[in-house]
């Protein structure tokens, strides 16, 4: 009986009502009625479930589309916008929004110069051009993005997404600080740029400790993150976490530096920084 009575609904009452829900909500009353199923697939409702700068994306990239329900799907995959130097993706059945910025949209200390980095195209790339850290010995890269592109009221996690080549040498020598600023916060932490290998670090124990514990006393304490292996074959290391209220436009800026070791370091490959939701 209460289908009944909501199904008397004016459509249009039906599309606001299903517009304050998500998109797997929307999805499953179509298979109410006829008039669940109008309202679930018009503007009104998938409007809402884009985000708040769709305008400027569809202008960006001249998609095609006959609906907004299209266009949000056309979203759930992976699409080069900003002339191809950022990577955005809508999450399908919650429609929260994560964003890759290029290595090119990142600020990294002395990137112009040809000794110390060198810019390429890689096939393994969504992106036309990656930096490749030849050698250098202040590693500092950073990127920001503003809160009113991403999704209210979600935790985000900012990732390095990263390769380290087969000559790489002195990533690991000390652990890098990373940091997330959102307005008048900071939040620091430390990472190393390697993946997780429990029998070097015993080896660097027996055979380093002091200078190891010499090393890690120049800088932040925290958790020394490693690089994890993403599902598209690169490797992430987490910058840090914010919240996004959305009740203000604030601007994050991300950042990994290590500049307290002193020593020279290379062989990394740097594809960008990833904003995405954290479960």
């Amino acid at each position: 009986m209460e289908v009944l009575e909501l199904d008397m609904l004016p459509e249009s009452c039906v599309s606001v009502i299903l517009s304050l829900t998500s998109p797997s909500d929307a999805c499953k009353s179509s298979l109410v009625s006829t008039t669940f199923r109008s309202a679930a697939d018009s503007d009104t409702v998938w409007g809402k479930f884009l985000p708040s700068d769709y305008h400027e994306i569809v202008c960006d990239e001249s998609l095609q589309f006959c609906s907004k329900k299209e266009l949000y799907f056309h979203l759930c995959n992976p699409r080069l916008v900003a002339d191809g130097k950022m990577s955005l993706r809508l999450e399908r059945w919650s429609g929260r929004i994560s964003y890759i910025l290029s290595a090119r949209e990142l600020s990294i200390t002395c990137s112009h110069d040809p000794m110390c980095w060198v810019w390429k195209s890689i096939p393994q790339s969504r992106f036309s051009e990656v930096a490749e850290l030849i050698t250098i010995s202040r590693l500092e890269i950073s990127g920001e993005i503003r809160t009113r592109k991403l999704s209210p009221n979600t935790k985000y996690g900012a990732y390095l997404i990263l390769k380290t080549t087969e000559r790489s040498y002195g990533l690991d020598s000390i652990t890098s600080e990373t940091s997330i600023e959102i307005g008048s916060q900071t939040f620091k932490n430390t990472a190393y740029i390697r993946c997780q290998d429990a029998k070097k670090q015993q080896l660097e124990t027996l055979f380093y400790s002091n200078r190891k514990q010499m090393m890690k006393s120049r800088v932040v304490k925290g958790d020394d993150r490693v690089m994890s292996k993403r599902e598209d074959g690169w490797m992430e290391l987490e910058l840090g976490e914010f919240f996004n209220g959305g009740t203000c436009d604030e601007q994050v800026k991300m950042s990994l530096m290590e500049t307290k070791g002193h020593q020279l370091k290379g062989g990394v490959i740097i594809e960008g920084i990833e904003i995405r939701p954290k479960t």
